[in-house]
C-alpha cells in the first residue's frame, strides 16, 4: 500500500513535470522576473498600489486577468512579480485568482463542454469572489501594506500621473513573453504535447532573440536574477506539492465522492470546494473532468464551485503562496476562497441552475 501511494506521488509528479515546466512555469517565471525588472514600479505603485483607488485597482486587475491562462500554479509568479514590483496585496491577489479561476481560454472551453449558462454563472462567480478577495486581503493587512511600499500621491494636476510604465522596447518584451506562456495552450488545444513543446521553443527564440538585440547584458544579467529567485523560492514546494495531490488522489475514494457531491446542498458545495481547493488541475481541464463528475450525479451549484476552486487553489499552491507572501496571507486568502467558493455553489445550485 505505501509503495502505491509512493507510486501515486511519482506520477503525478512526473506528469507535472513532463507536462508543465517548459510550456507554463518557465514563461511565468521569466514574465515574473521581467516585470519586476522593467516595468516602471512607481506607475504600478500609481495604479495598483495601496493609495489607488479601490474600486478601480480591482478592476484594471479583474479585467487584464481574464486574458492571462495561468493554473492556480503558473500564476504565483506573475502575481507575486506584480506584488513585487509595488502592486498592493489587494491587486496582486485578484490577479492570483481570477487568472486560474476565469481566464478566457478556461471559459470558452467551459461555454463548449458545460454549457453557456455555466460560463457565464462562472464569469460572473469569478468576478464577485475577486473583488471581495481583494476587499478581504486589504482591509486584514492594512497596517502592513501602510509600511511595504511608499505610496505615490495623486498628483494636484492630473496632467502630471505618471503615465511612463515602461520603454517601448520593454512593452513588446512583456508582449512576447506573454505570447509565450499563452500560445502553447491557445494554438495547440488538441494533439501531441510535443506540438506545444514546439511552439513554445519558437516563441522563446523569438523573446531572446529580441531581448538581446534591444537590452545591454547588464539588465539581461538582472532580469534572469530575479526571474531565479522566484525560481528558488516557488518551484521546490510545487514540486513537493504536486507529490503529495499524488498521493490525497490515490487515497480518495471515488464512489463515495460522487455520491457525496450530488444535489445543491451546502454540504456538497464545501466537499466540492474543499475537493478542488486541494487538488491541482491544469486550466482547462476541470471541464472535461466537472462533465464526467455532473454526468455520474453531481449538482451544478457544487460542479461550478469545483470549476472556480480547482483551477483557482491547489495544495501546490498553497505551499507556494505561504512561501511567497508568508504564512498568515496563505491561510487567509484560502479560508476566504474555501467560503466563498461554498457559499457561490449553494446559491447557484438553489437559485440559478
Amino acid at each position: 500500500m505505501l509503495w502505491e501511494l509512493i507510486q501515486a506521488g511519482l506520477l503525478a509528479l512526473w506528469d507535472y513535470i513532463a507536462l508543465h515546466v517548459l510550456t507554463c512555469l518557465i514563461p511565468a517565471f521569466l514574465l515574473a522576473g521581467a516585470m519586476v525588472t522593467f516595468v516602471s514600479k512607481e506607475t504600478i505603485i500609481y495604479y495598483l498600489g495601496t493609495a489607488a483607488q479601490k474600486l478601480k485597482a480591482f478592476a484594471l486587475a479583474a479585467g487584464g486577468s481574464f486574458f492571462v491562462a495561468a493554473c492556480s500554479c503558473t500564476v504565483i509568479p506573475v502575481s507575486s512579480g506584480l506584488y513585487y514590483a509595488g502592486a498592493s496585496i489587494g491587486a496582486a491577489f485578484i490577479v492570483l485568482w481570477v487568472a486560474p479561476a476565469a481566464n478566457i481560454l478556461a471559459l470558452t472551453y467551459t461555454g463548449a463542454i458545460l454549457g453557456g449558462t455555466m460560463a457565464l454563472t462562472r464569469i460572473i462567480a469569478a468576478l464577485v469572489m475577486a473583488f471581495l478577495v481583494g476587499w478581504v486581503m486589504t482591509a486584514v493587512f492594512r497596517r502592513e501594506e501602510q509600511t511595504r511600499v511608499q505610496p505615490v500621491a495623486a498628483p494636484s494636476n492630473p496632467g502630471d500621473a505618471p503615465t511612463h510604465l515602461m520603454g517601448r522596447s520593454d512593452v513588446i518584451l512583456l508582449i512576447l513573453l506573454v505570447i509565450s506562456l499563452l500560445a502553447p495552450n491557445y494554438l495547440v488545444q488538441k494533439g501531441p504535447y510535443w506540438a506545444k513543446v514546439l511552439v513554445w521553443g519558437i516563441a522563446t527564440i523569438i523573446v531572446f532573440g529580441y531581448a538581446f538585440w534591444v537590452k545591454p547584458i547588464e539588465e539581461l544579467k538582472r532580469w534572469m536574477g530575479e526571474t531565479w529567485w522566484f525560481v528558488r523560492l516557488i518551484f521546490p514546494l510545487l514540486l513537493a506539492g504536486v507529490f503529495v495531490v499524488g498521493v490525497i488522489g490515490k487515497l480518495l475514494p471515488e464512489e463515495w465522492v460522487r455520491s457525496a457531491l450530488g444535489g445543491s446542498s451546502l454540504s456538497a458545495s464545501f466537499l466540492a470546494t474543499l475537493i478542488g481547493s486541494v487538488s491541482y488541475f491544469a486550466t482547462m481541464t476541470e471541464a472535461p473532468f466537472v462533465d464526467t463528475l455532473m454526468k455520474l450525479g453531481m449538482g451544478p451549484g457544487p460542479a461550478l464551485a469545483l470549476l472556480l476552486t480547482g483551477p483557482g487553489l491547489s495544495l501546490p499552491n498553497w505551499l507556494a503562496i505561504a512561501r511567497v507572501f508568508g504564512v498568515k496571507k496563505a491561510l487567509v486568502y484560502v479560508v476566504t476562497i474555501i467560503v466563498l467558493g461554498t457559499l457561490v455553489g449553494w446559491l447557484a445550485g438553489n437559485f440559478i441552475f
